[in-house]
């Protein structure tokens, strides 16, 4: 009788541990509501092309970005010490430009094109890939030049200049 009454014991801590398999955690990305604002400038995420990014945090909190350089520059140069459980931004070879939705990927492991013929929110953009033949294929078509994640300087995300030339921002 103790035996089985530990067993039993042993199994309900156990499942009290698990989690639906389509429960988000704390890491995963989340596709923002559509009247998700960006933290840095207010700015209603759905109302710009292009694509977007997040950051999410411990205790399960996430920040939306309407740009990738916003959330580039966060990530390079962050204005706060905050726990980050992950970042995303979208696979722009899986969604449409001027409605960006879904195909979030890890930031850290995405490709980047700079230099681009794309705009963003915020003008001139970083347009962000998965594949790194898919940002190749972009940049082909649309100008700029391929970066990994660890190749980006807080000096290409200035907003007045910088690898993307936007000297009107």
């Amino acid at each position: 009788m103790k035996r089985t009454c530990l067993l039993i014991a042993a199994l309900f801590a156990l499942s009290a541990c698990d989690k639906p398999a389509d429960a988000p955690t704390a890491s995963a990305s989340l596709e923002p509501p559509s009247d998700a604002i960006c933290a840095l400038d207010g700015m209603i995420l759905s109302d710009y092309p292009g694509p977007k990014g997040q950051i999410r945090y411990a205790g399960g909190e996430a920040d939306f970005f309407c740009d990738t350089t916003e959330i580039l520059s966060m990530l390079l140069e962050p204005e706060q010490s905050r726990s980050i459980t992950g970042a995303y931004v979208q696979d722009m070879a899986h969604t449409d430009w001027e409605k960006p939705a879904g195909h979030w990927v890890d930031a850290k492991t995405a490709f980047y094109v700079g230099g681009s013929n794309m705009h963003g929110a915020m003008g001139p953009t970083f347009a962000s890939f998965s594949q790194r033949s898919d940002a190749d294929s972009f940049a082909a078509q649309h100008g700029g030049k391929v970066y990994a994640f660890k190749e980006l300087t807080p000096q290409m995300l200035k907003l007045d200049g910088g690898v993307i030339n936007d000297q009107g921002m």
